[in-house]
């Protein structure tokens, strides 16, 4: 049974998690821009109160660096992930790749367009975008270069595949999952001069959960 003093003492209200504010925070980013990234509208979105926010956060500030990191560890950090998975041809490696852009687990395109129209406008910003990208861009190079592609070729190659998707994500390009995953054997063969096996799409197809 409480005693009176625990009848009486007051419920601490919920303060949330760093995750359920950083995820609040990204929806506010994607809908809005960084400029719609303030404290009052999450504690409002969230139910939840300014002080559950500083329980976090020492500020704006903290989130907003918190929100670019997480975008540069998911992104950034999955794709090169991805290019150094295990992989017997280029073509296997290209659809460990493709897995980027399928799974917003992996890879939130949605994200990635709001951070850079947030980089326009901040000269702090951008340079951690450009790294973001020379990263990529060497990651996918490398991956090239590991199947015997030469240097020059290699780089030609990269920059070919993360400028359509540069393409895809900033004209906001929306396409049946099915549709394109048909075109992503012609993709792979433009990309990389060879078409994947009928055993290889099976495979990706699988973990995509499509049937062959």
């Amino acid at each position: 049974m409480m005693s009176q003093t625990e009848q009486l003492k007051p419920c601490a209200k919920p303060k949330g998690s760093v995750d359920l504010w950083l995820d609040a925070a990204f929806d506010l980013l994607i809908e809005g821009g960084v400029e719609a990234v303030k404290v009052m509208p999450l504690a409002k979105r969230l139910g939840l109160t300014r002080t559950g926010f500083y329980h976090h956060f020492d500020g704006r500030e903290a989130l907003l660096e918190a929100l670019i990191a997480r975008w540069e560890a998911k992104n950034t950090g999955n794709l090169v992930t991805q290019t150094q998975a295990y992989s017997e041809t280029i073509t296997e490696a290209m659809l460990n790749l493709q897995d980027c852009w399928l799974d917003t687990g992996l890879f939130d395109a949605k994200l990635d367009h709001a951070i850079r129209n947030w980089a326009r406008h901040d000269v702090q910003l951008q340079p951690r975008v450009d790294a973001a990208d020379a990263t990529r861009k060497a990651a996918i190079q490398a991956m090239f270069e590991r199947f015997g592609y030469p240097a020059e070729d290699a780089q030609i190659r990269t920059m070919a595949i993360l400028y359509t998707q540069v393409g895809y994500i900033s004209m906001e390009v929306t396409e049946d999952t099915k549709l394109r995953v048909a075109r992503i054997p012609a993709y792979i063969k433009l990309f990389a001069g060879h078409a994947p096996t009928e055993r290889e799409l099976a495979r990706f197809r699988a973990r995509h959960g499509m049937r062959p």
